[in-house]
């Protein structure tokens, strides 16, 4: 008998309208806290209204995970409505407590959920649940599925440049000598997801190089395994994600290329104008 499967995630992959409709996925947003209080992404405010708020905000803003009640309370809801099971793909757990949260809340709705540790965010997520999905189509059980998404996540790649290193500054990433110098010198940093960690990758001096340095990532990964699609994502900068993507085509003009957000939670530590790639092997 065909099980009935919920599929979840959280705001990590910034799924657009039109996909949650079509693959029927439900959503925990992640939270973004400023002075006034705590925001649900995507749910109390537009990611314009993110970015006004975020450069006029006084004292910079966290991100939290969505709270466990709401995790209970959907899982109890999806059991009533006669689901089977759930597969639940979260942002990294190196990030984020919202991996964890979903297996404790399993436990406490009495309901199966498969929880998976993406590794990751954006992009590879959106495959996962796009793949995972089309494999529950074609017959695979339940078990499989998972299997073979946990085995995305290992092959999947993120590196994006941030615009400045203020942010990352802001959020105590990076000190402020080293965000003086990077601002004086004009050197940006390539950070790239490393098992689930973020991590500083090269410095490079100006936005060309460093474009040409994660392009040269990718580049090697497509002479070592297949890479039919690639995104190019941005924190509010479309512009410069869409001259990547022109160049991107100009090399590889049979690559499948998208140009895709990232999570307002992602601009809260790497800000405004950020822009990077992210693929996943097969």
């Amino acid at each position: 008998m065909t099980k009935k499967i919920a599929w979840i995630t959280d705001t990590a992959p910034l799924l657009d309208k039109a996909f949650i409709k079509k693959h029927e996925v439900h959503i925990l947003p992640l939270n973004i806290v400023f002075e006034e209080g705590a925001f649900k992404e995507t749910i109390d405010m537009t990611h314009d209204e993110f970015y006004d708020k975020l450069r006029v905000a006084k004292h910079h803003p966290k991100t939290s995970q969505p709270a466990i009640g709401e995790m209970v309370a959907l899982y109890e809801k999806l059991k009533k409505e006669g689901y089977d099971c759930a597969v639940a793909i979260h942002v990294s757990s190196e990030l984020s407590g919202t991996f964890h949260s979903s297996q404790s809340a399993s436990l406490m709705a009495d309901f199966q959920v498969y929880s998976i540790d993406s590794k990751i965010g954006s992009y590879p997520m959106v495959k996962m649940i796009e793949i995972g999905q089309d494999m529950v189509d074609k017959g695979h059980d339940v078990k499989e599925v998972v299997a073979y998404i946990e085995t995305m996540a290992k092959n999947s790649e993120l590196s994006f440049i941030p615009s400045s290193l203020n942010q990352l500054h802001k959020s105590g990433r990076v000190s402020g000598t080293q965000t003086f110098l990077s601002n004086l010198l004009n050197i940006k940093v390539v950070i790239s997801f490393d098992h689930g960690k973020v991590v500083m990758k090269e410095k490079v001096r100006a936005d060309k190089r460093a474009r040409k340095y994660v392009t040269n990532l990718l580049r090697s990964d497509m002479d070592k395994a297949s890479v039919p699609e690639v995104a190019v994502i941005n924190c509010n900068n479309t512009k410069d994600a869409e001259n990547w993507k022109e160049e991107l085509l100009l090399e590889f003009p049979n690559l499948s290329v998208l140009v895709l957000p990232l999570s307002a939670c992602v601009g809260v530590h790497a800000g405004e104008g950020t822009t990077g790639l992210s693929w996943v092997k097969y």
